[in-house]
């Protein structure tokens, strides 16, 4: 009796090993297959390596990669080279993140009935880049190294999200052999790149000034061209003699707001760089942007004049303060940004994006008020006449580098209700940014105003 109970009991003990593990793989199965049937090799859904999962068009439909069977790029080479950091390469030296975030939706699986045929299949994937528009970026920064991304604040659609340098995924250079040429190509500046930001960074400083110095609206200021600050002598880029606080903006005034960077001290304006988003990461589609950095906790007067003019260790990326471009034109928040539109496989939708909202970063009230000011520098330094038809508000930035030219930066957003759009520019050594990237915004914005002028039949 006792052996037989000894057997039993080893019996119903391995009986529940086998429910246990039984119950695990069903688990399992439930959320990780999507991942087990789009794994890298899986023989149901790629062929030589490469996904045969569909087409991949811009929001107007034209296709920018085809992977119904291998994968076929654009026709165009310029569009090739514009969409590299989004679509990936060949070799796998670029993530094809998209793909591999929506690879389930688009070949087709579902948990119950597998994997569908390839030819009834027939996914779709619509993103909300314009392909126009990523070539006219492209064109714009004329071989610079850099990034422009322009985004619907309303909707959170990215109409563009081009980085540079880039290449022809049917042409690959001698990347190893040009260093210096290709430096960073496998990086989506846009995305996963951050920047010191020079002057863009005083809309932060701006923000906080307003919220927190009362009378910052009626004081005014004087600027003899430097002034010292902690014992430090801190240059301006001009003697713009006394001036107001909408003026010192317009100017990029150093000296003014080296010296309300001190008065604000380092607790306020980290909370403020926090508070407004500059440091933070978005995650969507697939991918995590990069985080900005603002740390003056242990930083001397000197060097926290130095970081409310947008020096120092600051450290921004560009989605994120597109994104806080959009929050200034949006009344205090905006929406988050995406890349993905819908996806569809055999005319079903099968997935589409959502509009997130990013939370009150700033009161409407300081929105209202960095909206007016930024709309004064254009009109007053930049030249409203370069964005045309276009009610720009916008800020430019030249981040000072130890060696050679700076880079030049410019950020902003569109006051216009038929064209909710904001917008960074990041153009590695090119100076200045009001002389440079103002420019390249101009060209681009312009496009996308074309674009969303244009009847489209997807919409």
């Amino acid at each position: 009796m006792n052996k037989l109970a000894k057997r039993a009991w080893f019996a119903l003990a391995l009986a529940g090993v086998l429910l246990l593990g039984m119950g695990v793989i069903v688990v399992r199965y439930f959320i990780d297959s999507p991942d087990w049937v789009t794994f890298q090799n899986s023989p149901h859904v790629y062929t030589d390596g490469v996904m045969n999962s569909g087409k991949i068009v811009d929001r107007g439909g034209a296709v920018v990669l085809d992977a119904t069977n291998g994968k076929s790029y654009a026709d165009s080479a310029s569009l090739r080279r514009s969409m590299l950091h989004l679509l990936g390469d060949r070799e796998g030296n670029i993530t094809p993140f998209l793909l591999q975030e929506y690879g389930s939706e688009l070949v087709g699986f579902d948990r119950i009935n597998g994997t569908y045929s390839t030819g009834k299949r027939e996914g779709r994937m619509m993103l909300t880049v314009s392909a126009d528009v990523q070539r006219t970026a492209l064109a714009a920064l004329d071989g610079r190294k850099g990034t422009v991304g322009v985004y619907n604040y309303k909707t959170g659609e990215i109409l563009c999200a081009v980085s540079s340098p880039t290449y022809d995924p049917d042409d690959v250079p001698d990347v190893e052999g040009n260093p210096e040429t290709y430096e960073g190509v496998y990086v989506n500046r846009f995305l996963h790149a951050t920047y010191t930001p020079g002057s863009v960074f005083k809309l932060v400083t701006a923000a906080a000034a307003l919220d927190e110095i009362p009378d910052i609206g009626s004081r005014t200021f004087t600027c003899e061209g430097s002034a010292v600050i902690g014992g430090e002598t801190i240059q301006c880029n001009g003697v713009h003699g006394t001036l107001n606080f909408e003026e010192a903006l317009a100017h990029s005034c150093n000296v003014v707001f080296g010296e309300i960077a001190a008065e604000l001290g380092p607790k306020t304006l980290m909370r403020y760089a926090e508070q407004v988003g500059v440091t933070r990461r978005y995650s969507f589609d697939g991918t995590t942007t990069a985080a900005g950095s603002f740390d003056v906790s242990d930083a001397a007067e000197s060097e926290l004049a130095w970081a409310g003019i947008g020096q120092y260790t600051d450290q921004i990326n560009p989605c994120q303060y597109m994104t806080y471009m959009g929050a200034i034109a949006n009344g205090g928040q905006a929406a988050e940004p995406y890349l993905m539109q819908k996806i569809s496989r055999a005319g079903q939708t099968v997935y589409e994006a959502k509009t997130e909202t990013t939370g009150q970063l700033l009161s409407a009230a300081t929105a209202t008020t960095l909206g007016g000011m930024m709309r004064s520098a254009v009109v007053n330094q930049y030249g409203a006449w370069q964005f045309g038809a276009l009610t720009v508000c916008a800020k430019s930035g030249t981040a000072e580098r130890e060696n050679g030219p700076a880079d030049a930066m410019f950020a902003g957003f569109v006051e216009d209700e038929a064209y909710p759009l904001a917008f960074v520019v990041f153009a590695e050594r090119g100076g200045s940014g009001s002389q440079t990237a103002a420019p390249i915004a101009a060209k681009v914005l312009t496009a996308c105003k074309t674009m969303l002028d244009t009847p489209n039949p997807n919409s």
